[in-house]
């Protein structure tokens, strides 16, 4: 029998992790182009915006929060998710303030 690949294991879990977090980053970018967007037009958080945009922030939150770093992971993943977690609140509070008109 032979030993298990752990550096081939440890790079597939780094790899898909960091693919996971680069997603997780797109998605924010799309939410904060929308509410930047709604943030110009007059009378834009209707009501089905805002419960459909405070689902996609639950969730992106939600994703964010819930995510367990690699035990292999570098200083800069651990920053990149940190990062991600204050850009979530931001985004979140811009949105608050969207809604408020």
């Amino acid at each position: 029998m032979s030993m298990p690949r752990k550096d081939g294991i440890e790079k597939e879990i780094v790899e898909g992790w960091r693919s996971f977090v680069k997603n997780l980053e797109k998605g924010l970018d799309m939410l904060e182009e929308d509410i930047e967007e709604a943030a110009k037009m007059a009378d834009s958080c209707t009501a089905e915006w805002c419960q459909a945009t405070e689902h996609v922030i639950d969730e992106l939150s939600n994703s964010l929060f819930s995510i367990s770093e690699p035990t292999w992971s570098s200083p800069e993943d651990s920053n990149k998710i940190k990062a991600l977690k204050r850009r979530v609140h931001d985004l979140y509070a811009r949105y608050k303030s969207v809604r408020k008109g």
